[in-house]
């Protein structure tokens, strides 16, 4: 519950995890393809010059390897309808939009996830580019020869040879390729997911308490509310109510577009009805603003608290573009021009 308006990730107010802390610097912008086609390197200068971080050093394998595999490279700047923070890369027949995910706020380890987005949010595909990348050269290795996309090998380059040696999945001994991948990989969302549903299917509860539960390490997937949110839908099915209850409520403490579905899907397992909404619409108010002001709270924390906050109410509908201008002006006013800018550009 966002009782205070904050909510502790890695040590950091709530609201601090959507804004970078940016210097402050002069961008010339230019406009970005906006047509069915855009070039590779139109994103590694949007990441740079308008999303204003670092690109991934494997970003234009991993461009090449989702062309390879028939999806359309689209304009980094086609944003309209998205959640603000993604940097879209290329959509598939069926729609989607994978992306990157900026991040507002990060450790400076931390690289830039890869995401399909959605209405409500995003899905975690991977936590990094490379682990992306790594993960779909096994997934190819191990078709047969009919199967198998040589292209994909091709497209990735010095960075799948860096990433996997091919046969290195029929040399590891293990059979199952998803055992593989969260062993020699890293830990995806689908996969933990898939694993825990085939406890389910054997009738093995307890093994589908446990890898829920492992789920939740916050080393895993910090910052993300789905692994939360999936392990209360876990304990709710095994007829633990009250842990299901306080699970949904641990959820909705991260931020709402992260949940992987609809608010009102895990709002329901934790018991509340529109309060939270309400709550959250009382703190974006300027009413609200001074009650924090007058707690002690700085300025720029309440701003940028009210910046997450209205994330997350604009993930219930799915409505990003209605928020955008507020969104915007609270990076502006807490002195980062450089995140107001990226939240704003549409092609």
């Amino acid at each position: 519950m966002k009782i205070g308006g904050v909510v502790v990730y890695g040590g950091a107010p709530r609201g601090s995890v959507v804004p970078l802390l940016l210097r402050r610097r002069s961008v010339s912008l230019r406009v970005f393809s906006s047509s069915s086609y855009s070039s590779i390197s139109d994103h590694v200068s949007f990441v740079k010059d308008v999303a204003a971080t670092q690109p991934p050093q494997h970003l234009s394998h991993l461009l090449n390897i989702l062309k390879t595999r028939g999806e359309t490279i689209v304009s980094p700047g086609a944003r309209q309808g998205l959640i603000p923070l993604a940097i879209p890369l290329t959509k598939n027949s069926s729609g989607n939009v994978t992306a990157l995910l900026r991040w507002p706020t990060a450790p400076p380890e931390m690289e830039m996830p890869v995401v399909e987005v959605r209405k409500h949010g995003v899905w975690l595909l991977a936590k990094t580019v490379d682990q992306f990348i790594h993960r779909v050269i096994v997934e190819e290795d191990v078709k047969n020869s009919q199967e198998r996309n040589e292209a994909v090998f091709n497209a990735s380059a010095d960075a799948g040879k860096k990433l996997y040696r091919t046969g290195d999945f029929a040399e590891s001994g293990i059979s199952n390729l998803d055992v593989y991948l969260l062993k020699k990989v890293g830990i995806f969302p689908d996969i933990i997911e898939r694993k825990v549903m085939r406890h389910f299917e054997e009738g093995d509860h307890v093994s589908a308490l446990v890898t829920g539960e492992f789920y939740t390490k916050k080393e895993h997937f910090p910052g993300f509310a789905r692994p939360f949110a999936f392990n209360a839908e876990v304990l709710l099915r095994v007829g633990r109510k009250v842990e299901a209850k306080d699970a949904a409520r641990g959820a909705l403490k991260s931020p709402w577009w992260t949940l992987g579905c609809k608010y009102e899907d895990v709002a329901n397992i934790a018991q509340w009805d529109d309060e939270q909404i309400e709550y959250i619409k009382e703190r974006v108010t300027e009413e609200g603003r001074q009650e924090d002001i007058k707690k002690g709270k700085a300025p720029e924390q309440v701003v940028l608290d009210e910046a997450a906050f209205l994330l997350d109410l604009a993930s219930v509908e799915g409505e990003w573009d209605d928020y955008l201008e507020r969104i915007a002006k609270c990076y502006e006013e807490a002195g980062l021009p450089d995140v107001a800018k990226f939240i704003l550009y549409r092609d």
